[in-house]
């Protein structure tokens, strides 16, 4: 019913829903009253075509322009997608493609969490609440962060999957460098976002900081 009201492109009867879809007039009417009180159709009384007739204007309804996407678990490719757009549109001439994608997701994380401190005002972050003020956004964004320690976040979730997994290098960069500049916006201390890619899991992790020096190339910390 909701495809034929939106293709419909006029206001809409309980009758002529109801006919669209093979069903009684009455289970119709249950059904459009639920997708307006999910914000998906508005309804009104008013007479269709415009003639005034004796009686009960029979009510009607029309699509609202709300966008409801349902993802589970969570998705978020219009974020990947708005941030390879904004590496198209300012890729420099001294940098390759994969650049401007790993440049531009680390400012838009630095400017979120920039945005977030200036909103909250947490004075100074270390790890255990610089990962309590993250989690809101992770939680936000379809991470599933779960605490393991005070000082560690583990995330549950890949919000770009099935994406990162045809294009890991590009895709778990971009993810890596966005948290990263989340971390640096909202300047937390004592904590990084390391790669460390699990089946099923998101590529990044959240932990204790430690010196570059002191760890292999590619090492996750623990």
């Amino acid at each position: 019913m909701f495809t034929f009201i939106r293709r419909t492109r006029r206001a809409v009867t309980r009758d002529e829903a109801a006919a669209s879809v093979g069903i009684s007039r009455k289970l119709a009417a249950f059904h459009l009253d639920k997708l307006v009180d999910a914000g998906l159709l508005r309804a009104r009384y008013e007479t269709p075509g415009g003639i005034r007739k004796v009686g009960r204007r029979p009510k009607v309804y029309e699509p609202t322009d709300a966008q409801i996407t349902v993802s589970i678990p969570d998705r978020r490719h219009e974020l990947l997608a708005d941030l390879l757009l904004d590496a198209v549109l300012t890729e420099g001439a001294d940098e390759s493609a994969a650049q401007a994608a790993m440049r531009t997701a680390e400012q838009r994380g630095r400017r979120m969490g920039e945005a977030a401190r200036d909103e909250a005002r947490p004075g100074r972050l270390g790890p255990e609440r610089g990962l309590t003020v993250c989690e809101h956004l992770l939680d936000e964004c379809g991470y599933e962060p779960v605490r393991e320690t005070p000082t560690r976040l583990r995330l549950r979730n890949c919000p770009f999957h099935p994406l990162a997994a045809k294009a890991p290098d590009l895709v778990c960069g971009m993810n890596h460098a966005f948290l990263s500049g989340y971390l640096n916006g909202l300047e937390v201390s004592g904590v990084q976002a390391v790669l460390a890619p699990e089946p099923g899991e998101c590529c990044v992790r959240l932990g204790p900081s430690v010196p570059a020096a002191g760890r292999g190339a590619g090492e996750e910390i623990r």
